[in-house]
């Protein structure tokens, strides 16, 4: 339960506040209430997930395949262990049709969620949705949100860069930008073009959409201090996190099978103690 001071209208503010501080939010996209708690004890001002990671955590493939259910259950389970606004990525809604949207976004927004992700492009196969199509659900969500009283921040992600292969590299930025402004008169509160990577590009993005842009870490993409003074609001790491965390006990696995690696496990400086400081937080 949230404190007076900490309401789901506040930690809807916030959330748009960390994008609007000239500061960059950095996002290592957790998929559990363990690595929410984490993030919150390190001082992050917020957490995020990625669909992929909370896919792949649970036995299933990325794409909408996890039941819609099961994530609700596992966005109240993170919401409620931390104090700080969590963002969710919804992928495209979990809905074939506008209705279903509509439902769906106000489990979302019960919650407590501050954020969303919403994405244009198809799990079917490598087409995007049209523009107007996309618009109309963006205006959609934000309106099911204003109806509600909950000020949820609309993170509106294209896949031009992700999907659009036979596109130029003037023709994807030129599609972004269209799109970008297309979802901020819609509703949008961010822009989140997934896969742009050169500092020119997003320059012109940044300028164009006049939104604040999200970029994903990515190899190729401008260091830390580069995103910073273009103007970047939000880095985020997607399934990264999950794939660092994976390769660290790969790593591990690979050496007991060998008799090796002992020490390692034994040194461990993250102990049992720790963890259950982490979750023991009366939330």
């Amino acid at each position: 339960m949230s404190s007076p001071n900490n309401t789901p209208l506040q930690k809807g503010d916030r959330l748009k506040q960390l994008h609007h501080n000239d500061k960059l939010l950095v996002l290592p996209n957790i998929w559990d209430p363990l690595g929410a708690s984490l993030l919150e004890s390190m001082g992050y001002a917020a957490v995020a997930t990625a669909s992929a990671s909370i896919a792949f955590s649970n036995g299933y493939p990325d794409g909408e395949k996890i039941p819609f259910t099961d994530l609700l259950t596992i966005l109240q389970r993170i919401v409620r262990k931390v104090e700080i606004p969590v963002t969710a990525d919804i992928e495209s809604g979990y809905a074939k049709d506008n209705h279903t949207l509509s439902e769906n976004i106000k489990k979302l927004i019960d919650t407590g969620i501050a954020g969303i992700n919403i994405e244009d492009g198809s799990h079917d196969d490598d087409s995007l949705t049209p523009v107007e199509l996309q618009c109309e659900k963006i205006n959609l969500v934000k309106n099911t949100a204003l109806a509600m009283g909950a000020p949820l921040f609309i993170n509106a992600r294209t896949d031009v860069y992700l999907k659009g292969s036979d596109l130029s590299a003037k023709e994807k930025l030129d599609d972004a930008i269209q799109r970008g402004k297309a979802y901020k008169d819609a509703g949008a509160d961010g822009f989140y073009p997934i896969f742009l990577k050169t500092k020119d590009d997003m320059e012109a993005v940044i300028k164009d959409v006049a939104l604040p842009v999200n970029i994903l870490l990515l190899p190729g993409i401008p260091d830390f201090e580069t995103l910073q003074k273009t103007g970047v609001a939000r880095l985020s790491l997607g399934p990264g996190f999950l794939k660092i965390a994976i390769n660290a006990m790969k790593n591990t696995a690979e050496k007991l099978l060998q008799y090796k690696g002992m020490d390692e496990v034994k040194e461990n400086p993250v102990t049992t103690a720790y963890l259950n400081s982490l979750i023991n937080n009366n939330r």
